[in-house]
């Protein structure tokens, strides 16, 4: 049987409204990117893994931390400023997340395995939140590390042999729940800027 003019807009017109109902539905269905305070390294092709032991001996990879946004900085225990500023800033960051700090990790790298005992480090990661980790690696360990995460550090001699400093990139790398890079912080960037994105961060599905 044909079909009549008025059965074909009425076809029509069903059409139009179920397309226009697909794409909204399709539009609410795509996660929206969160807009992050530091700079979105998304998809970055470095940075990848930290295969260093901790302050404890044990050995570390991200993978250890699934679940967990983790944010990495490197240092030395030695610094002056920079470093207990920004160690102090996430320890800051994990109080005012509440119940859910447990489900931040921060991992402090050391530059200065010379003189960052595992005891040195251990009591240095006391001082900000116990539950803070130090890595600590060989010189080509470090090195190797460095190397991927595009960190520069040096050492500049002092008046005596240990009293040298260590000039060194400060910045922290932010990864999602499911172990990817995310975010990088420059250093004074500050602590509420880094909650915002710690805060976005934990709202990324662990797989």
């Amino acid at each position: 049987m044909p079909l009549n003019k008025r059965t074909l807009l009425r076809s029509a017109a069903a059409c139009a409204l179920f397309a226009g109902a697909a794409g909204l539905l399709a539009g609410c269905s795509k996660e929206k990117a969160p807009a992050f305070q530091g700079v979105d390294v998304t998809g970055a092709e470095y940075a990848r893994d930290l295969p260093l032991p901790d302050h404890n001996g044990q050995p570390r990879h991200l993978k250890d931390f699934a679940g967990k946004v983790v944010v990495v900085f490197f240092g030395y225990t030695q610094c002056p400023d920079v470093c207990p500023t920004s160690m102090a800033e996430l320890a800051e960051v994990k109080r005012s997340l509440g119940a859910d700090g447990d489900r931040l990790q921060g991992l402090f790298v050391t530059v200065d395995p010379e003189r960052d005992t595992p005891e040195v480090l251990k009591a240095y990661m006391t001082n900000f939140d116990p539950s803070f980790l130090a890595l600590r690696g060989t010189p080509e360990q470090l090195a190797a590390v460095a190397k991927d995460f595009k960190i520069y550090y040096k050492k500049v001699p002092g008046q005596t042999p240990t009293s040298y400093t260590m000039d060194h990139s400060a910045g922290s790398y932010l990864y999602d729940p499911a172990g990817r890079l995310r975010v990088y912080h420059r250093y004074g960037s500050g602590a509420q800027a880094l909650a915002s994105d710690v805060k976005a961060l934990l709202q990324t599905p662990a797989s």
